[in-house]
Formats: C-alpha cells, sequence, structure tokens
C-alpha cells in the first residue's frame, strides 16, 4: 500500500490549514478538544481554529500530540487516557482519521487493506468514542468527518465508499493529503473541478463548521445532522 496520507509540504497547491480571514470570537474558551489526524489536513485546519477559539486547558498552554495506530481499541484507550490524565476530560471529539487506496473492482481489495481501511476509518471512531464518553458531560460533542461520496459513490473508491458511508455525521470533502496518494496526477490535478464552485475545497474553508458545531451557543439545538461545505454539490442528504 502507498503511505497514507500522503505529504502535504508535496501538494501543489498546498491546503492551507488557515486564513487570516478567520476572526475568533472565543467560542470554546476552556473547552478540551480531542482530534484525531490533527497534523494535516482538515484535521489540522480544525485544530487550528478550536486553538484559536480558546480550547486549551486553564493548565495548559500548548496542544497535547500524541503519534499511535488509530485502528486498534487498546492504543486508543491509551490516547483518551492520556489526554483526560493532561486536561481532566474531554468536551470536545472530532473523529476525523482516514485513509483510502484506489480500486476499480472488489477484486482488487484484500483482506488486509479492506481491514486496514475500515480500522482507520470507521473502527478508530468506535473505539474512540467508547472511551472517550466515560469523559465527556452533557452540553460535549462528538463531530465525525464523512464524505460526499457517502452520498454520491465512488467506484475507484469502493472500500473508502462504504466507511464514509457508514459515518454518515458532519463534513464534507475538501483538498486534504489523502488526495495524492489515492489517485494519478491528472487525477490529483482535477480534483474537485466537478463541483458548481469548480474547485476542491481548502481545509480552512472546512474547520468553521466544526466550530459552529462544537459551539453549544450556536448548535445547541442540531444534534444528528450532516452539514455539506462541499462546493455546492448537490447529495440529496
Amino acid at each position: 500500500m502507498d503511505a497514507q496520507p500522503g505529504k502535504e509540504h508535496l501538494m501543489d497547491p498546498n491546503p492551507p490549514a488557515s486564513t487570516h480571514h478567520y476572526k475568533s470570537a472565543n467560542n470554546l474558551v476552556g473547552k478540551v478538544a480531542l482530534v484525531t489526524r490533527g497534523d494535516s489536513g482538515i484535521g489540522r485546519a480544525v485544530a487550528h481554529c478550536f486553538a484559536l477559539e480558546g480550547a486549551t486547558h486553564a493548565d495548559a498552554k500548548d496542544p497535547l500530540t500524541i503519534p499511535t495506530d488509530l485502528g486498534y481499541d487498546d492504543t486508543l484507550a491509551v490516547v483518551v487516557d492520556e489526554v483526560v490524565n493532561s486536561f481532566g476530560r474531554i468536551d470536545i471529539l472530532i473523529n476525523n482519521a482516514a485513509e483510502q487506496y484506489e480500486a476499480s473492482s472488489v477484486e482488487e481489495i484484500d483482506k488486509p487493506r479492506l481491514e486496514r481501511v475500515f480500522r482507520t476509518n470507521i473502527f478508530s471512531c468506535f473505539f474512540t468514542t467508547r472511551h472517550a464518553l466515560k469523559h465527556m458531560k452533557e452540553g460535549s460533542c462528538i463531530i465525525n468527518t464523512t464524505s460526499v461520496i457517502a452520498y454520491k459513490g465512488n467506484p475507484k473508491l469502493l472500500d473508502y465508499t462504504a466507511t464514509k458511508g457508514a459515518i454518515v455525521d458532519t463534513r464534507e470533502r475538501g483538498w486534504t493529503p489523502l488526495i495524492p496518494p489515492s489517485f494519478t496526477e491528472d487525477e490529483s490535478a482535477s480534483f474537485g473541478k466537478e463541483v458548481p464552485m469548480g474547485r476542491a475545497g481548502q481545509p480552512h474553508e472546512v474547520a468553521p463548521a466544526y466550530v459552529f458545531l462544537a459551539c453549544n451557543v450556536d448548535s445547541s439545538y442540531i444534534t444528528g445532522q450532516v452539514i455539506h461545505p462541499n462546493g455546492g454539490s448537490i447529495v440529496n442528504g
């Protein structure tokens, strides 16, 4: 398998995780957020916006980064314990980790690959949520990252499509490090051009949707819904 995700610094154009146009309103002051796959793409942009909004514990000045394999229950139990031991609780959980590989038929997808994709994309959501719930109180939130693929399908991403259909809980697609190692150079160059806006979304354009959903004042009457920052694609969802 190709390494996932790809190297963000090799992408052209580089997917910006922030923009100087974003103005924080201190919507998440004092909140503790756990973001899986927060080192690149959507996760990095979300973590950046959360930090701008004050999502740090009173006793901590810097975010905690934990390298681990997200596909296994025992490793995720350690991750959650480490976060709770450092910050005392979890107020916001962002299940964002994912990987994808191109394949045009089920014959091309062997057991190790199928298990790998489901472990990263689905098992991690269940395991992280199960462990985090013990440390979350009323008013906390869980946000899962899905994809337009969950609604439209993609014949070249069969297993990835299945996992994103199983998630369906909040987000849309953008220009992330998953794209270059999954597609050919020509496909990467044209990615996103089929949507009405004619381009792929950037991570910083999606991250504010997570801030909205994580802020009790803004979204206290929203639950079990899907937000579609997808450049105008009609998904009938």
